[in-house]
Formats: structure tokens, C-alpha cells, sequence
């Protein structure tokens, strides 16, 4: 009778002590899910931290360079178009990006007598239709730019040629 008894105990204390530790699991990795978001003062004081590395004082000889002021100058020259979403029309001028760089598909375009790298996040079809000189309106949200890259890259996402929509990004899963 004892053995018995201790049979259907022994299964009920694993099980218990499983499920109460799957228990902790959960709790644990919901408090450190949502990080929480830094004041103008501390994001102030993160960034200055990071002048002082060696990627930052990099970046800074950059950003004053000949080079870098005429990147800067370029995003700027698009900054309206890109905080108002309103169109650019643009000109491919290359089908294929300068060598070594890691932005996935995109092309070189002229925007308002600048060149920018335009970069898609993924490759549909209709982009490769693209040829050189081909006139294109492009919207985007986004400017960046890089020491790596002599143009500022301009993240696309809507194109149309010839009045047909030939990229439209895909919105974001869980919007």
C-alpha cells in the first residue's frame, strides 16, 4: 500500500515543481521585455559618452571632413520631402550600389542634382524592371548616412514609374 502511495505522489511532485518553474520562466522575461525609454538628459549624456570612443571621434573627424559636409549637405537638400512624405522625383543613374556596401537592393538615383543611394528592403519583381535613366517618383520616412558611403541612403518605401506603383513597403508585422 505504501508503494503505491509513494507511486502517485512522486508524479505529482515533478509535475508540480514543473509547472511552478515554467511559472518563474514567464515572470521573469515579462519584466525585462520593455526597456524603458531615456530622458532628452540621459540620451544627452549616452551620446556624449559615445564622442569619446574611438568610433565617435571617427565619426565626428568625418562628419567635419569635405566628404562628410557634402553627405550632410545632401540629406539636408531632401529633409522636407522626407519629414512631409511628399514625392521626389528621382533619375536611376546606376543599377547596382558602390562596392563593399551591405544596404541588400537598391539602386543610385539623382534627386534634385544630388546623387543617393535609394535602398529597398526587399526585392520585388518591378524593381528589377528598372534601367538606367529611367525617371521614377520615390517617397520615403527616412535619411541616413554613413562614413562608409559617399552618398546619404535614403530608405524607399513607395515608388512609382510611369503613374504605376512599382514598390510600396510592406507594413510592419503586429501594426
Amino acid at each position: 500500500m505504501k508503494k503505491v502511495i509513494y507511486a502517485l505522489i512522486l508524479p505529482l511532485v515533478v509535475v508540480s515543481g514543473l509547472v511552478f518553474a515554467n511559472r518563474e520562466i514567464k515572470n521573469d522575461t515579462s519584466k525585462k521585455s520593455t526597456p524603458k525609454p531615456l530622458s532628452g538628459a540621459e540620451m544627452k549624456t549616452e551620446r556624449e559618452i559615445w564622442e569619446a570612443t574611438p568610433e565617435g571621434i571617427k565619426f565626428k573627424k568625418w562628419e567635419a571632413s569635405p566628404e562628410g559636409q557634402k553627405v550632410l549637405a545632401g540629406a539636408v537638400k531632401i529633409r522636407m520631402h522626407i519629414r512631409n512624405y511628399t514625392n521626389m522625383e528621382a533619375v536611376v543613374t546606376s543599377l547596382s550600389l558602390p562596392p563593399g556596401s551591405r544596404l541588400g537592393f537598391g539602386v543610385m538615383a539623382r534627386i534634385n542634382g544630388e546623387d543617393y543611394i535609394l535602398r529597398f528592403d526587399d526585392e520585388p519583381q518591378q524593381l528589377r524592371s528598372l534601367k538606367v535613366n529611367d525617371k521614377i517618383i520615390v517617397k520615403s520616412h527616412g535619411v541616413t548616412y554613413a562614413p562608409k558611403y559617399a552618398y546619404p541612403i535614403i530608405s524607399g518605401e513607395y515608388a512609382e514609374r510611369d503613374g504605376k506603383i512599382i514598390y510600396k513597403h510592406a507594413p510592419r508585422k503586429g501594426c
